[in-house]
């Protein structure tokens, strides 16, 4: 085995996909292929996985990771059947959706996220920071970036079963996403100003929501979907600036749910323009010279 490798732990039962981040020894550093938690193993209680041949417990996470991206052009299609803003069958009208900022801490993630942002058609900007230097990298990127949106995620994880879960010490990046979100609130501390998504699996709910965020992972400190978070900011960008974002539903529809998700109460950034610069092109000038036809 080597790094890269896609591997799920023995004594798990291989309910978890893995890659293997770094190895030390007769020890790995795992990273969530599905899920956004980091954990480490003995190397003897790995199992290699082929490529697209993942274990049966495993599928059902890839199912999930589907119906989360139905969800979001469902989303798409909705906010854009609800405009009524027509002249003469037309569309007189131009959309705005927020506009986010995606720091994430697994490269592969990042760049599936922002394929599913443009597939939307929600503006982003995507960067890749290790969870320990986020917060560093949000105050060299909030002034150029100037976000509607911020996603703060990667992967986290509760370090020692039984210990004290209200302790940032005991989590694998809680402490990190907090300075992280702590950098941003110093920045902007209006909630509507700059709607802030921070968390991975299992994160310190409580302490990230205190720091500042509208939406945090984990109430119940469970696993959630590398695409939770994602869902979150699309649902935040194409919401209405008027209207307060459907906390029920945006969280029922994450694949964790309000076990894995949690917020409190944020208006949409979304905003429409008119007139639609489309439906006022000028019109095509003949070449020089050209007569009437």
């Amino acid at each position: 085995m080597k790094q890269g490798d896609l591997v799920v732990r023995k004594s798990y039962g291989g309910d978890i996909l893995f890659r293997i981040s770094a190895m030390a020894g007769d020890q790995a550093i795992l990273r969530g292929a599905d899920y956004r938690l980091l954990a480490d193993a003995p190397l003897k209680d790995l199992e290699p996985v082929r490529e697209g041949e993942p274990p049966e417990g495993v599928r059902k996470a890839r199912i999930q990771s589907v119906e989360s991206v139905r969800r979001m052009v469902d989303a798409r299609r909705r906010l854009a059947g609800s405009q009524s803003w027509t002249s003469a069958g037309e569309r007189s009208f131009f959309e705005v959706p927020g506009k986010v900022l995606h720091l994430d801490g697994d490269p592969y993630y990042l760049r599936r996220s922002l394929t599913i942002y443009g597939q939307l058609g929600v503006p982003a900007e995507g960067y890749w920071a290790h969870e320990t230097r986020m917060a560093e990298a949000l105050a060299e990127l909030l002034p150029r970036v100037l976000p509607d949106i911020i996603v703060i995620t990667g992967h986290d994880g509760f370090l020692r079963a039984g210990a004290d879960r209200r302790h940032l010490g005991n989590y694998r990046n809680s402490a990190n996403f907090v300075r992280a979100v702590d950098v941003v609130r110093r920045y902007d501390r209006n909630r509507d100003g700059l709607v802030v998504i921070a968390g991975a699996c299992q994160s310190h709910f409580e302490a990230l929501i205190g720091a500042g965020a509208n939406f945090a992972s984990s109430p119940a400190r469970v696993m959630i979907h590398a695409l939770d978070p994602v869902y979150v900011a699309v649902r935040a960008a194409l919401t209405p600036f008027r209207e307060s974002i459907d906390l029920e539903d945006v969280i029922s529809r994450t694949v964790s749910g309000a076990r894995g998700i949690g917020g409190v109460e944020t208006l949409g950034r979304f905003r429409v323009g008119t007139p639609n610069p489309a439906s006022h092109a000028a019109p095509a000038v003949p070449p020089s010279g050209a007569g009437p036809a």
